[in-house]
Order: C-alpha cells, then sequence, then structure tokens
C-alpha cells in the first residue's frame, strides 16, 4: 500500500537552529482574524486577545475565560 502526504515535513520549533517560514507570527489559541464574526463574538475574541497581552499569556484555562467573558459584561440569566 502506498501513501503520499502533501505535509509539509515536521518543524521542532525548540530547535533554535530550525528555519522558520513564518518569522515573528504569533501562535494565538483562537484566530487572528476577526473578519466574518458577529459583534458580539468580535467583541469577545477582542477582550480574550488583550486579556493575553496584559498577561502574558499564550493560552489560556476555561476560568480566565469566564472571568473575560463577566468583565465586558455576559451573565447568566
Amino acid at each position: 500500500m502506498s501513501t503520499t502526504t502533501d505535509q509539509a515535513p515536521f518543524l521542532d520549533r525548540r530547535n533554535p537552529n530550525a528555519q522558520r517560514s513564518a518569522q515573528g507570527v504569533e501562535r494565538r489559541q483562537f484566530s487572528n482574524s476577526l473578519d466574518g464574526l458577529s459583534p458580539e463574538a468580535a467583541e469577545l475574541g477582542r477582550a480574550i486577545d488583550q486579556y493575553k497581552l496584559m498577561n502574558r499569556r499564550r493560552f489560556i484555562t476555561y476560568e480566565e475565560m469566564l472571568g473575560v467573558i463577566k468583565s465586558i459584561g455576559y451573565s447568566k440569566s
């Protein structure tokens, strides 16, 4: 059985000598683009990005996300 893949070869990001094709691009938990989102979802995305920048976090926990959601005024009815 022959298999071919169009995937790029594995890049070990921990290797300081590895070539990076997207130098300086920050990886985010969510997409970098808020285009196509509803106004409410875009507001949440901006609030989460701001939280992550202020707290120097690349990824956030569910508790942190809940805090961000509450900080922009949402509550359970």
